[in-house]
């Protein structure tokens, strides 16, 4: 069993190992686990996520006015499209989450940080293309 956060309502839930990339939902809201889908969330969410994902997550850290992050978009969600049931890639809006922003050290952006097992596992700076930020995405303690 794995644990994963709803993105859409912050509970907890645990999904066999073999279901991940069947499209699990939230028991409680019905929400999609793992679509393959990158999805803008917040502070409180990501934190959440953070302590108790068993899967590898990969947060990029971006603000609307950055170029390179604008540039990225479409890569990051073709990456999240191919990591479907092997990682979750979310989105953090470093103008609306300042503080968050501040608490990781995000100096420059699109900055991409991989957790596994409750940390940060890699930090990565600029933007990449989709091949890229798979691999980053799989190297996390939590893909092995």
């Amino acid at each position: 069993m794995v644990k994963l956060v709803c993105l859409d309502c912050g509970q907890t839930n645990r999904v066999p190992q073999e279901r991940l990339s069947a499209a699990p939902k939230c028991g409680t809201c019905g929400a999609p686990l793992m679509d393959g889908k990158a999805h803008e969330i917040d502070a409180e969410t990501l934190a959440k996520a953070i302590r108790t994902d068993e899967a590898p997550l990969v947060v990029d850290f971006w603000a609307p006015w950055c170029g390179p992050c604008r540039m990225m978009a479409p890569e990051y969600s073709k990456a999240a499209g191919a990591l479907k049931g092997k990682a979750r890639l979310v989105k953090l809006n470093t103008e609306q989450h300042q503080k968050a922003a501040a608490q990781f050290g995000i100096r420059g952006i699109p900055t991409l940080i991989a957790f596994g097992k409750g940390r940060e596992a890699a930090r990565q700076s600029g933007a990449l293309p989709a091949a890229q930020i798979e691999a980053f995405a799989l190297r996390a303690p939590a893909a092995k």
